[in-house]
């Protein structure tokens, strides 16, 4: 590990990019740390954005003048990576009170694009994003109010994941809208990101899961996009469409959808009286430092604090009713796919317009978080020079179905430019199903399993398929006679065999209902696996075995009916 924090330490002092960090943590503090680190996030390096708590750090939100004193503790977010093994390096740069989608608003300097240093790399979590694209960092955290998190991920290039509000704590987070502001990963490959998550979500004071939670997107999942795509630079809806393209191919069911409603939203964040919360954040430092503070955020955060009561609880009604119609909009479907951004502004487009080209990177980002939604944003190729990429949202709770179909988008990363990065992570269980749930798991033998004819009953509740297990060596499996065919499993008194199913996962009040459509002779109880397990799975009533073909010798369903027209062949001789 210390040939990796080395490599780190090396590669700052040999890039040209100062302005990506706010503070280092010294070498030998970072080495010993490395070196005592123990967790399945062992040997990854952590950057994280300066408004969040790094112990001995001081918390600025990119204002200098705002850290009194270096912070005592981690925020939440941080503790839950160390504790799993990651190592954090430092705190990035950011625009200022996370005020702005550009990167450029901070007196630490405006922080340059990973591949084009002439081009902004977006914000408010720029350092984060750059941190990661240039292999420095393995994984970052960001946040996200209006896309600063997901805006800079696609910039760069990698992977942001932006939870359902709540699920991760915002304690130790300097506020920019209390009510939607979210903390966030970046890495450069979604399954790091998605291992990262998992061990940063949940916690004290989180926000509890819905007994429904999907666990999984369906086999086929139904995927919206906008009707029309506003305010794209040249080649990017080509780019979009390419990416539609692609799914159409993979088997995905993407259909057009009115889109003005998540537009208005969006253009409400900052338009409207909802900026009052910007205001009760931060306002009241803002008002008496102006000096000290970037002048077109203190513009912004000023001018929120005159907004009246009276506006805020009318956008607030407003809201609601987009959100309706948005909801509406989307009951067809599992899952909306957006440009993550509309184009990529250079530096001096910024300087010329700042407050305008920051409104139109937010016109496909700034609306999720009011509408409670989630969302992953990942690579998706390019636009012409510039890196392009899409975010998959979904609903409240819905995360995991956003990572199964961005796992169908995203492309292959470019390698790290910083030496001794560490390997992307391999798939495993969308990140959600780490935060302490109940859920359960149910052993299936037959017509259930993945291919066959009742699948569906387990993928339209949400469930995801673990894999493939046995039972122990005391069952026997019968062929019945039914439509369409399935299998009946039994314990035996006697012998018997072991005997090869699958697992599936989903939540409690998804078995429940599964449960009541559950036909006779069919029964769900315990059932013994190998090793000395039970689980819940599917047994038979024996009174149903009296027309049905023992098939134990088979060992399994699908092993049987691979075998059957043999099996029929040779019985009718």
């Amino acid at each position: 590990m210390t040939e990796r924090v080395d490599a780190f330490f090396e590669a700052v002092d040999t890039l040209d990019r100062s302005e990506i960090w706010i503070d280092l943590l010294a070498r030998e503090d970072v080495i010993k740390a490395a070196a005592t680190a123990t967790g399945p996030l062992a040997g990854m390096l952590l950057a994280v954005k300066n408004n969040v708590d790094v112990a001995g750090l001081p918390t600025t939100a990119g204002c200098p003048s705002y850290a009194a004193a270096p912070a005592s503790v981690d925020a939440d977010a941080v503790a839950r990576l160390r504790a799993a093994g990651a190592t954090v390096v430092g705190s990035t740069n950011m625009d200022q009170f996370a005020t702005g989608l550009v990167g450029q608003r901070s007196p630490y300097g405006g922080v340059r694009d990973a591949r084009r240093p002439d081009h902004i790399a977006g914000g408010s979590s720029s350092g984060s994003a750059v941190a990661v694209a240039l292999g420095l960092a393995d994984i970052a955290i960001g946040t996200d109010t209006a896309g600063s998190g997901r805006v800079p991920a696609a910039l760069g290039g990698i992977v942001g994941i932006k939870p359902t509000l709540g699920l991760v704590s915002t304690r130790g987070l300097v506020p920019a809208c209390r009510s939607w502001d979210a903390v966030t990963i970046m890495a450069r490959d979604i399954e790091t990101a998605n291992t990262a998550m998992g061990f940063m979500s949940g916690g004290e004071g989180t926000r509890a899961l819905p007994h429904d939670v999907p666990l999984a997107a369906p086999p086929v999942p139904r995927v919206a996009i906008p009707r029309e795509l506003p305010a794209m630079s040249p080649g990017w809806s080509e780019a979009f469409d390419r990416v539609v393209d692609r799914l159409r191919a993979d088997g995905v069911v993407v259909q057009a959808i009115p889109f003005e409603p998540f537009l208005e939203a969006a253009r409400m964040l900052y338009e409207g009286g909802l900026v009052a919360e910007r205001h009760a954040a931060v306002g009241a430092f803002v008002d008496t430092h102006r000096d000290t503070v970037d002048p077109t955020v203190g513009r912004v955060i000023s001018a929120a604090g005159t907004v009246t009561a009276s506006q805020m609880a009318r956008d607030l009604e407003r809201l609601e009713r987009l959100r309706a119609e948005s909801v509406a909009l989307l009951s067809d479907f599992d899952a909306l796919l957006v440009p993550t951004v509309p184009g990529h502004p250079s530096i001096a487009a910024v300087e010329d317009d700042p407050i305008g080209v920051n409104s139109w990177l937010g016109t496909y980002t700034n609306f999720a978080n009011l509408f409670d939604m989630c969302g992953v944003a990942v690579p998706a190729g390019t636009a012409g020079p510039a890196q392009f990429g899409v975010t998959v949202l979904a609903g409240a709770f819905h995360d995991a179905v956003a990572l199964d179909v961005a796992r169908r988008v995203v492309e292959t990363p470019e390698p790290a430019a910083a030496a001794g990065a560490t390997p992307p992570l391999s798939q495993g269980a969308p990140w959600i199903e780490s935060i302490g749930a109940s859920w359960s798991d149910v052993f299936v033998v037959g017509a259930h399993l993945p291919g066959q004819p009742l699948e569906h009953e387990m993928t339209s509740r949400g469930a995801r398929f673990v894999g493939a297990d046995h039972t122990a060596p005391t069952y026997a499996l019968y062929a019945l006679p039914t439509t369409p065919p399935k299998p009946g499993l039994v314990r035996t008194i006697n012998g018997g065999s072991s005997i090869t199913g699958g697992v599936w996962r989903m939540a409690p009040a998804e078995l429940s209902s599964f449960l009541t459509t559950l036909p006779a002779p069919m029964m769900l109880g315990s059932v013994q696996l190998t090793g000395g397990r039970s689980m819940i799975g599917f047994s038979c009533e024996r009174a149903a075995l009296s027309d049905a073909t023992d098939i134990t010798r088979f060992g399994g369903w699908l092993a049987y009916r691979a075998a059957e027209p043999a099996t029929a062949s040779a019985q009718h001789l």
